[in-house]
């Protein structure tokens, strides 16, 4: 796998991944939608710790810079 994930973009996606987890854990959104929030905010870390996001792959998206 090939890293295409910045820095913005990994900090943006753990926030997300936060706030996705606190709404859940509050008993803010419940229910199915919680449980997808919840599932959500684990893929969201996941890419992030691994750098890479399969979405981006088959369009050739990529948000590393040179210093990345």
């Amino acid at each position: 796998m090939k890293k295409n994930m910045g820095m913005a973009d990994r900090v943006i996606r753990l926030i997300v991944a936060a706030v996705f987890a606190v709404l859940y854990f509050t008993g803010t959104v419940t229910g199915t939608a919680g449980i997808v929030l919840l599932v959500l905010s684990g893929v969201f870390v996941l890419t992030s710790l691994v750098r890479f996001c399969p979405l981006y792959a088959p369009f050739g998206l990529s948000t590393c810079s040179v210093d990345d």
